[in-house]
């Protein structure tokens, strides 16, 4: 019994690995309502019970510190919070006025292996047929 009075649950949720497009499977430890670890998936027709150190590490991210949960803009040195659509005025106008003042190509876009495929395959969009720059680079070299 937890602390509460209750069962402390224990269960494996399947998932895909969030840092490349390879589509890793992975197992998500999930102890009571808390993410607590990670695990590879044996049967996965993709890693095959393999995971890359990020793999391995994929659940650590979820609650660190530094995760920002809310949209935030800058107002002079500091970042304050904010609502989405203020947020994402703020980088429309920004992305706007340097496209305007130096061109498309002194805007670049930075993807993420913590995005799916798809949220990748936008910000590429955006960059080439909103922004209209082929400068687009991603984090995920393995």
């Amino acid at each position: 019994m937890a602390e509460n009075g209750s069962e402390m649950n224990y269960r494996l949720v399947p998932s895909t690995c969030v840092y490349c497009g390879t589509g890793c499977g992975v197992l998500l430890e999930v102890t009571g309502d808390r993410l607590s670890g990670t695990l590879p998936q044996k049967d996965h027709p993709v890693s095959k019970g393999a995971l890359c150190i990020k793999g391995w590490s994929v659940h650590e991210f979820v609650y660190s510190e530094r995760r920002l949960t809310k949209p935030m803009v800058r107002s002079g040195e500091v970042l304050v919070e904010t609502d989405w659509e203020a947020a994402l005025a703020a980088v429309a106008d920004g992305l706007s006025a340097a496209r305007d003042k130096h061109g498309p190509d002194s805007v670049g876009f930075f993807a993420s292996a913590r995005c799916t495929n798809e949220e990748n395959y936008l910000l590429q969009k955006l960059a080439r047929a909103v922004v209209g720059t082929n400068n687009v680079d991603h984090c995920a070299r393995l």
